[in-house]
């Protein structure tokens, strides 16, 4: 681990799914947001470097750029937190002609070459899939565990189960499990609808051992707040996405009060 960079960051936090589209953007704005807002020193690395999204869900403006001191990269800061994505240094067509070292290379220089300064929670916003940015990151830091984001649906859940295989196996503990799109509340009648069925994210946190973290609803305002960057915890705190979130935050905290910080890597890979 840099010892002028990643020194001073207590826990790192991967935030990951095992495919696209279950929400892991918002959950990962919204969670170091909320981790903020209960007095933890927090930075959020956007480690998806084909398709970086956290400068959108937190309300950066296009183009921004990082300030670069003692040849080390300067976190943005936005809504209290320090913030740093592939965004900030290339345009928008760079990332999608890598190949998968170049980007896994990429992903290293800019978790290592950004000033973190002292923080206690670093969240990693992870790219879908178990591919080499992933393994990357597991094996380049040391992971204090993750979170893993699906939806109610069969397919997603059977992603979601490769992504925990492959957290076991470099020895990451899971966290817990955060469900999206849980459920649906018609504005007209209040009836409460499982659109994409139920249960799937307390059964899958049953047989891994871990816990539910939290269930998101399918909710059209938490949409349109993502993508015009204004997440929910700090631009309408007294919702009910707000309150989950800010109570997965609350259990991600009281799990790491068991471990000890973050030490020096020691990754072994576990073969079954």
């Amino acid at each position: 681990m840099s010892e002028s960079t990643l020194n001073q960051v207590k826990r790192i936090i991967a935030v990951a799914s095992g495919k696209g589209g279950v929400g892991k953007s918002t959950v990962s704005a919204n969670l170091a947001l909320a981790l903020a807002a209960q007095g933890q020193q927090v930075g959020l690395l956007d480690a998806d470097i084909y398709g970086p999204s956290q400068g959108l869900m937190l309300g950066l403006p296009e183009g921004t750029r990082p300030d670069v001191a003692n040849d080390l990269l300067q976190p943005v800061p936005a809504h209290g937190i320090k913030v740093m994505s592939m965004s900030f240094v290339t345009n928008d067509r760079t990332p999608a002609v890598w190949r998968g070292p170049m980007a896994s290379g990429a992903l290293q220089q800019l978790l290592m070459q950004t000033e973190w300064g002292a923080l206690d929670y670093l969240v990693v916003y992870m790219p879908p899939g178990t591919g080499d940015s992933q393994l990357t990151l597991s094996q380049a830091v040391p992971l204090a565990g993750a979170v893993i984001v699906t939806t109610p649906q069969p397919i997603a859940l059977l992603d979601a189960r490769k992504g925990i295989e492959m957290f076991r196996k470099v020895e990451v503990p899971v966290l817990g499990i955060v469900e999206n799109m849980s459920y649906f509340i018609c504005g007209d009648c209040g009836q409460r609808e499982a659109v994409f069925g139920e249960g799937g994210g307390e059964a899958i946190a049953s047989e891994y051992g871990t816990q539910l973290l939290g269930q998101l609803p399918l909710s059209g305002h938490l949409r349109q707040q993502s993508d015009s960057g204004h997440p929910p915890v700090v631009s309408d705190p007294g919702s009910v996405s707000a309150e989950i979130f800010m109570a997965v935050a609350r259990q991600v905290i009281g799990s790491m009060s068991e471990q000890a910080p973050t030490g020096a890597p020691v990754i072994r890979i576990v073969e079954d």
